[in-house]
């Protein structure tokens, strides 16, 4: 315990002693995700079951398969990285069965990959698995997270009774910003108290929705709760878009590519991700990742769209007999994905010369019967022609096709 003790010591005086500079005032630490965040979280795969291995194995994989060249930074431990109740000064203790080395070192290793390092706590008295949770210690849990070096934190919505969510981020962001260490601030309180509303101060991205599931658009009933297919949650928050953009993004939760769907819908689920402007936090296990999912993660032209400078959240701009014509607007030009809903296979015919593409909320538009793009197919990485022949293409069920118009 002694031994413990003066390790944090030695960790906190580093990160707070004489000439740390940062800016004490409360709030999120600005500018730490201009774009959408870009990595790996151990929930979706592996729940509680994790440990140092899993981590440094998935960070070599993420620097060997060019991921982390692609743009995937953050390699995030969610809940059950800590032993099931805190030390005799109320710290919390990562578990030693499963983290053998320390977290401080398991950090260091995912830092020496030029990597960056996550964790999850939550809001209540326990986490959802059943783990101490961050009520009563946000400042003291602040001081372990920084000392410990950690770059985001993933903060949940379990076991709060009593307490609103409002009040509950904004005193962890507050705990965040004292502490000193510029933390990404992930909120997952699960839109049940519309963070977009409220949160852009406190945190740097905030869910929409409760746990997305591994199929199109599929509801997955769990008694008092559900988990979505991930067409069900775009439907349920595709008209929020005007709250998200750089350093405050709607977060659609993990992404379930290479978990169980075919492969036509992890395309999708990655197009529409992009086009939303969703953080790409993958979900999968990289150790058994398929070629094609590999592909499909990795495609730098379907990441451009998603970290397009601008920010802005795609919409949906129409639907054509099961085909959605979701649009969205790039620093230099347009992305537009047509996704078919439909059992079968679809006809993609348009006629760009009759659509004018309108952005109400953030006020930009094209008008194809006035002006003329240059197409990309992004998927297949080749030119399309341009918007002054109609485009038509098959497209089979559940799968989607995404180009970007430029003049």
């Amino acid at each position: 315990m002694i031994k413990k003790i003066a390790l944090f010591s030695l960790y906190a005086g580093m990160a707070f002693g004489q000439g740390n500079t940062h800016n004490l005032k409360a709030g999120k630490f600005d500018g730490l995700a201009m774009t959408p965040p870009m990595g790996w979280n151990s929930w979706n795969t592996f729940e509680t079951h994790i440990d140092e291995n899993l981590v440094k194995e998935t960070a070599d994989i993420m620097v060997k398969t060019g991921m982390k060249e692609a743009g995937y930074t953050y390699i995030v431990l969610d809940d059950g990285w800590m032993t099931k109740e805190r030390d005799e000064n109320g710290n919390l203790v990562p578990d030693p069965q499963k983290f053998p080395s320390g977290m401080k070192a398991l950090v260091d290793y995912v830092h020496s990959k030029g990597l960056k390092f996550g964790l999850y706590n939550c809001a209540g008295t326990q986490t959802c698995a059943g783990y101490p949770g961050t009520r009563g210690y946000e400042y003291q849990d602040a001081r372990f997270y920084a000392a410990l070096d950690i770059d985001y934190l993933k903060y949940d919505w379990c076991n709060t009774q009593g307490i609103t969510a409002k009040e509950a981020y904004t005193t962890m962001s507050n705990a965040l910003k004292t502490a000193g260490k510029p933390i990404v601030f992930s909120l997952c309180e699960w839109g049940d108290n519309q963070p977009w509303e409220w949160a852009k101060p406190v945190g740097n991205l905030w869910r929409i929705s409760g746990d997305i599931s591994p199929c199109f658009d599929c509801e997955d009933n769990h008694g008092t709760w559900s988990s979505w297919g991930f067409m069900k949650i775009v439907e349920m928050r595709k008209d929020i878009r005007k709250y998200s953009g750089p350093d405050h993004w709607n977060d659609f939760d993990m992404m379930e590519v290479g978990d169980g769907m075919t492969n036509n819908e992890d395309r999708s689920h990655f197009a529409m991700w992009c086009m939303l402007a969703s953080p790409l936090i993958a979900g999968n296990d990289f150790r058994k990742m398929s070629p094609e999912t590999l592909a499909i993660l990795s495609n730098k032209n379907m990441i451009s769209i998603n970290q397009d400078a601008l920010g802005i959240q795609g919409f949906r701009y129409s639907v054509i007999d099961g085909v959605e014509v979701w649009v969205k607007p790039l620093s230099d030009g347009w992305a537009v994905t047509f996704l078919n809903r439909n059992a079968s296979t679809s006809t993609v015919n348009f006629d760009w010369k009759k659509h004018i593409f309108n952005d109400a909320d953030f006020g930009y538009n094209a008008d194809f019967s006035k002006n003329q793009f240059k197409i990309r197919d992004m998927w297949k990485n080749k030119e399309a022609g341009n918007t002054s022949k109609v485009f038509i293409a098959n497209l089979e069920s559940h799968n989607a096709i995404t180009l970007k118009l430029t003049k």
